[in-house]
């Protein structure tokens, strides 16, 4: 006789799992949620966006990509869920939706029902934090294909915008500012680097290193900051002087600025405004990482830049700074000379060189 749990699968504790995160899930909710969890399908009361004159529906998908192996490693689940929140939701905010609800997937070699639960209340709180209703989601079972210990997780979500408050790109203009937020550590970007520096240079994740009051693999656990009330709070306020926002993830800096500049213009950002967080230059120093490299891997301190209008750039600095976030301007948009490119790039140096430049 063959059984699912012969197999690998076990239902039973896939259940259990289920009414451990209940409690977590509750708690990320909105009044516009319709029904509770055990459907196959969330529900949301989108009546609301009746009094937008052209509602534009948003929708982000992202992961936390290697950064699992860390948390796996530590034995620690309870912040990676929040990693993957951040990393959708903020997507959404750019363009100046206000993320509303979202699912997660998670993947696993064995169910254990604690460890999901950990998973999953992380996720519930990154929705807290957002604003946002966790909806939905899914647990897989993959024996076989991953180890008991090793898993990964995913999400989506939707927001909203109406159509003339959209944000991007075609607000941009020469002159404005950049405002930068700063990041809460690496975020979710550019594990695989991390992981290859810490094993090429026998580093432990348990040990508290000089000048440290964490031990590394706790610094590395940071969960990723939560840009998006921030956001709206600032579009709200500033309107079409709030031109646009960059999410700052893989590509970093650069890479990712360009992307909400139009063609014929640049932004520039001053490396002198800020210093490097401890843990980059840290890793950066030991493996001798190339200063281009580090600047398109990570996000080396800064995790979501505001694009505004210089009447409003001490307004929203205040604003943000009354919302507990030390931001500051750190660079401008200026003509490019090449009308059919957007560009973006750093210079200077930082605050505290790297490499003993």
């Amino acid at each position: 006789m063959a059984t699912y749990k012969d197999s690998g699968v076990d239902i039973d504790a896939g259940d259990r799992a289920v009414e451990l995160m209940k409690a977590s899930i509750a708690r990320a909710s909105r009044p516009e949620v319709m029904g509770g969890i055990g459907g196959f399908a969330g529900l949301f009361d989108a009546s609301a966006l009746k009094e937008m004159k052209q509602p534009l529906l948003a929708t982000s998908t992202d992961g936390v990509g290697t950064k699992t192996e860390i948390a796996r490693a530590m034995g620690k689940y309870d912040t990676i869920g929040e990693d993957l929140v951040a990393m959708v939701v903020d997507d959404l905010v750019v363009c100046g939706a206000e993320p509303l609800f979202m699912t997660d997937y998670i993947a696993v070699g064995k169910v254990i029902p604690e460890r999901i639960a950990d998973i999953v209340a992380g996720i519930a709180r990154g929705c807290v934090k957002a604003g946002t209703a966790l909806v939905g989601g899914e647990t897989a079972e993959h024996p076989g294909l991953l180890d008991e210990d090793e898993f990964d997780i995913a999400g989506a979500a939707t927001g909203a915008v109406d159509a003339d408050k959209q944000l991007g790109a075609h607000r941009v203009k020469a002159g404005d500012l950049i405002i930068a937020m700063p990041a809460s550590g690496f975020h979710a970007n550019g594990y695989s680097l991390i992981r290859h520096i810490l094993a090429s240079q026998k580093l432990d994740l348990a040990k508290t290193y000089e000048g440290f009051s964490q031990s590394l693999g706790e610094i590395l656990l940071t969960p990723t900051e939560i840009y998006s009330l921030d956001c709206l709070a600032l579009i709200k306020a500033q309107g079409e002087k709030l031109r646009t926002f960059s999410h700052i993830t893989g590509g970093g800096l650069a890479d990712n600025t360009a992307r909400v500049i139009p063609a014929g213009l640049t932004a520039k950002y001053d490396r002198s405004t800020w210093a490097l967080p401890q843990a980059t230059k840290f890793l950066a120093e030991v493996a001798s990482v190339p200063q281009e490299d580090m600047e398109r891997t990570w996000n080396c301190g800064i995790g979501m830049s505001a694009v505004v209008d210089p009447s409003v750039a001490d307004l929203v600095l205040r604003s943000l700074a009354a919302r507990g976030m030390s931001a500051w301007v750190a660079g401008v948009v200026e003509p490019s000379g090449d009308k059919d490119a957007a560009r973006s790039y750093l210079v200077s140096d930082y605050k505290g060189k790297i490499h003993g430049k």
